[in-house]
C-alpha cells in the first residue's frame, strides 16, 4: 500500500508569519502549511504580492476565529514615489502618469495631515473586493471600470521616516479596510501630483508586531518540534474579546448545544471567550440577557 511521503497531521495554533515579496498571501500559506504538514489552514487577511510582512496563519481549530482578526487596526511602512501615476497604484503596474516631483517637506507633512483622522476612502480596482462574484482586480485587467462607493475609514496616524523627493518613506497606523495604495495616491493629489507605491510591508495587526513573526526560511531550517514551539494558542485571536471562566457542569452543557445559566454582569452585544477552571479554552458564546443564558458560537473540537 502506498502511503504518503508526508502525511499532514491535525495541528492547532497561530503561526506569525513574515511574508515574503513575490508571494501571495495564499501561496504563502500554503507553503507554511507543507512545512507543518497541517490539515487545515488559513490566513487572516490578504495582502499583495508587492507587500511583505506580518500575515497570521491559522491552522486547525484556529480558523474557527481567524475572521475575528479581520477587524483589527494595522500599521504599515510605506515607500511612495511621488510624480508618478501607477495602472495599479504600485510598482506592479506601468506608468500611466506623470506630474511634478520637487515636493517640498512641508507641502508633503501638510498633505499627511490633511488625511489623518476619519476619512473616506474608494476602494482601487486593484483589489480583491468583490463585484458579482468575481474580484474585482480580474475587471480591471480586461480594462472594465467598476463605480466603486466610498467607505469610512480611520488613518490613526502617518509618521514621516524618510523624506528625499520623489521619495519618502511613511509608517502609517489605521484601521480595517484601509488601502495604502489609495493613500498614498490621496496624499499626492493634496498637492496636486501623483504617487504610487514602491514598497509596503505590514508591521502590526491586532497588537502582534512584526518581531514576532518568522520567515519562510527560517521556518524550515528547524524541526517539525521545534517549529510547533513558534505556534501561539488559538485563543490569541480573540484576546480582545471579554473572558469568562465556567464549572464543568456548564461546559458540558455548551459542547452539547444546551445554553447554560449565566447570572453576570457580561456584555449582551459580543462574543464572550469561554475557558474551563483548568484554563481550556473551550470557545466562543453569546450572552443572552434576557434568558440568563450563554449560547455556543463557535467551539473548540477539543477531541481532536
Amino acid at each position: 500500500m502506498n502511503t504518503p511521503k508526508h502525511p499532514k497531521r491535525p495541528v492547532n495554533g497561530v503561526l506569525l508569519l513574515d511574508k515574503p515579496q513575490g508571494l501571495s498571501s495564499n501561496t504563502a500559506l500554503q507553503k507554511a502549511r507543507r512545512l507543518y504538514r497541517a490539515e487545515k489552514a488559513g490566513h487572516t487577511g490578504v495582502l499583495d504580492p508587492l507587500a511583505t510582512g506580518l500575515l497570521p496563519v491559522c491552522f486547525g481549530e484556529a480558523t474557527k476565529f481567524a475572521q475575528y482578526l479581520l477587524n483589527a487596526d494595522k500599521a504599515y511602512t510605506a515607500t511612495l514615489k511621488l510624480g508618478e501615476a501607477s495602472s495599479t497604484g504600485d510598482a506592479e503596474g506601468e506608468i500611466i502618469d506623470t506630474a511634478r516631483s520637487d515636493i517640498a517637506l512641508e507641502e508633503f507633512q501638510t498633505a499627511c495631515q490633511a488625511l489623518t483622522g476619519a476619512i473616506r476612502q474608494v476602494p482601487p480596482m486593484f483589489s480583491a473586493l468583490k463585484h458579482e462574484g468575481k474580484p474585482l482586480y480580474e475587471y480591471a485587467r480586461k480594462g472594465i471600470v467598476i463605480e466603486r462607493k466610498a467607505r469610512n475609514i480611520t488613518i490613526y496616524s502617518i509618521d514621516i521616516r524618510e523624506f528625499a523627493a520623489p521619495q519618502a518613506v511613511i509608517d502609517v497606523r489605521c484601521s480595517k479596510g484601509t488601502y495604502i495604495r489609495t493613500l498614498s495616491e490621496d496624499i499626492a493629489k493634496h498637492i496636486h501630483t501623483f504617487a504610487h507605491l514602491t514598497a509596503l510591508r505590514r508591521t502590526e495587526t491586532a497588537g502582534f508586531t512584526i518581531a514576532q513573526s518568522h520567515t519562510l526560511e527560517a521556518i524550515e531550517a528547524l524541526s517539525e518540534a521545534e517549529r510547533d514551539a513558534l505556534l501561539l494558542p488559538c485563543d490569541v485571536l480573540v484576546q480582545h474579546l471579554p473572558p469568562i471562566t465556567l464549572g464543568d457542569e456548564a461546559v458540558k452543557m455548551l459542547k452539547f448545544g444546551q445554553q447554560p445559566a449565566l447570572h453576570a454582569d457580561m456584555p449582551a452585544d459580543t462574543p464572550i471567550r469561554v475557558y474551563a477552571e483548568s484554563g481550556e479554552f473551550i470557545g466562543l458564546a453569546d450572552y443572552q440577557a434576557e434568558q440568563g443564558r450563554l449560547k455556543a458560537v463557535r467551539l473548540m473540537n477539543t477531541a481532536a
